[in-house]
């Protein structure tokens, strides 16, 4: 139960900041910074490109030299003076490169924390990773609701300010007890080399993390344009954050039963279902711009990124041996939520400036091919059974 407690804990307090970074960040920097939509595209493209670096090759790296709690020190310090920076920063270049900076430290918090809780399940300390992880996304809505309360009322500078002292209060909690195993350094006899070319020989392993990366990053015109798209639909602030997170109700739910409701289900067939549930999503918001069925379609989250992400986690805790569990969160990390996202959120700003609604439509060249290989694994997955 301790074990339990604590990584929800540590889900809860961090989402409570990622609730604000990943919605509305690209709108506080339009509205507050007085950046343009394009502007904002290129900040936000780099700094998923550094995040990818970041989490790649540094988090790794750093997972193979200290302890996990160590690690978390290191990443949440780091962010946190890295978002201090924000506050003299105006043109677009200061912005630039604080959004850089952010980037080195801050995304690399969830790797951490995904492997973490891979690592603990390994070892029969955490039974359920379902339970705790529903605790970042109720910790990612609890904000989400208030937030834009708040905001109608004084303002979105205060955007800021919330993350800051909710970083600050992450920080806090990584220097508390934690479980013995996350307090040990990885012992050097025990790192046996695994290359980025070995990894990929672990059956599946390579169209897993490309199913996972093309739906993740289907979501990139959701991330960044959503908050902005939905003020287009002429509604009141104050109910902007609770339409947001409808899409996060949806996940609190999934992650309250996927221990048990999926536990015979096969990774390919998951992965089926989030590639079907991702491609109708944007479908719909395309098709039918209107807030009821923006509101229907959040429900979908659940199958485009919370089954993705149980999926690709039952992967590795199933196929992935413990030491290397920091790398594979490090590709998916780099790959599915960073570089393929910074693509897609270039090529969603430009349809967007088109027309809104075509930079939703647009991510069904990421979701469709998903689908597409998600039916052949699943064929190869039975024949192999």
């Amino acid at each position: 139960m301790y074990t339990q407690a604590w990584m929800s804990k540590r889900f809860f307090s961090f989402f409570l900041t990622w609730g604000i970074f990943l919605p509305y960040w690209s709108g506080w920097m339009i509205l507050t910074k007085g950046v343009s939509v394009a502007e904002v595209s290129l900040i936000m493209s780099c700094g998923l490109l550094i995040r990818g670096i970041s989490t790649l090759f540094l988090f790794p790296y750093l997972a193979e030299k200290v302890s996990s709690k160590t690690l978390l020190h290191v990443a949440g310090v780091g962010a946190l003076l890295a978002f201090c920076f924000y506050i003299p920063a105006t043109t677009f270049w200061q912005l630039l490169i604080v959004t850089v900076l952010v980037h080195i430290f801050y995304p690399a918090i969830m790797p951490a924390l995904e492997s973490i809780a891979s690592i603990l399940v390994q070892n029969n300390a955490l039974k359920q990773y379902g339970k705790a992880r529903q605790w970042g996304s109720i910790g990612f809505i609890s904000i989400g609701i208030f937030i834009t309360f708040f905001t109608s009322r004084y303002g979105d500078e205060l955007l800021f300010w919330a993350l800051l002292m909710g970083l600050a209060g992450f920080v806090l909690l990584t220097f508390l007890k934690a479980p013995a195993v996350l307090s040990t350094r990885p012992e050097r006899d025990l790192q046996e080399k695994l290359s980025l070319s070995r990894l990929f020989r672990i059956p599946f392993f390579g169209i897993t993390l490309l199913i996972v990366i093309l739906i993740q990053a289907s979501h990139a015109t959701y991330y960044n344009y959503g908050y902005v798209f939905i003020q287009t639909l002429d509604v009141p602030l104050y109910l902007i954050g609770l339409i947001i997170n409808i899409a996060v109700i949806a996940e609190i739910c999934f992650f309250s039963i996927v221990d048990k409701r999926f536990a015979g289900v096969s990774v390919a067939t998951m992965l089926m279902l989030a590639a079907v549930g991702s491609s109708l999503r944007w479908i719909l918001v395309f098709a039918f711009p209107t807030i009821i069925m923006f509101s229907i379609a959040q429900v979908l989250h659940a199958f485009s990124f919370a089954l993705v992400h149980y999926a690709f986690l039952q992967f590795l805790i199933k196929h992935v041996p413990q030491p290397h569990i920091p790398k594979a969160q490090g590709l998916y990390s780099a790959l599915a939520l960073s570089w393929s996202t910074a693509v897609f959120t270039i090529f969603g700003g430009f349809l967007y400036e088109m027309e809104p609604r075509y930079a939703f439509i647009g991510m069904l060249v990421a979701s469709i091919p998903a689908l597409g290989l998600a039916l052949f694994y699943r064929k190869r997955e039975r024949s192999h059974s």
